[in-house]
């Protein structure tokens, strides 16, 4: 798909931030049943990647492979927990939460360094077909 520059990068901001909006809700949000409806919101963003790549295929089988069965088939399960269950004893943090939060903000952290420390000059982002 040929689109002007600007439109391109603007899809692809918009499409990266409801990945990573869809990627914390799918993280942060207590109730399962949201929890699944932002991985649907995920699997959306990452099928619609394609679509600027001319790989329509790839997208439609993205959609319905993923958002149509895998995320109906995790809400179904979901809906079938009993959530008076889910929500007794729920602590709100714990060490666990502790050494995970400390692990993923070093990788974040050197991962940004990474980003920041690289020269990106000279890299070929695309090739074209002649």
């Amino acid at each position: 798909m040929d689109l002007p520059g600007p439109i391109h990068d603007f899809l692809l901001v918009f499409l990266g931030s409801g990945l990573i909006l869809g990627g914390l809700g799918v993280v942060l949000l207590t109730n399962p049943i949201y929890s699944a409806f932002s991985l649907g919101l995920v699997f959306v963003c990452i099928s619609l990647f394609y679509i600027p790549s001319n790989s329509h295929f790839v997208a439609a089988a993205q959609l319905l492979i993923y958002v149509g069965a895998i995320n109906v088939l995790i809400i179904f399960a979901v809906m079938f927990m009993n959530g008076s269950e889910y929500y007794k004893d729920f602590n709100l943090w714990t060490v666990g939460d502790g050494v995970t939060s400390v692990v993923c903000t070093s990788i974040f952290a050197s991962l940004i360094t990474t980003i920041l420390d690289t020269s990106w000059y000279g890299i070929i982002w695309t090739t074209r077909s002649n």
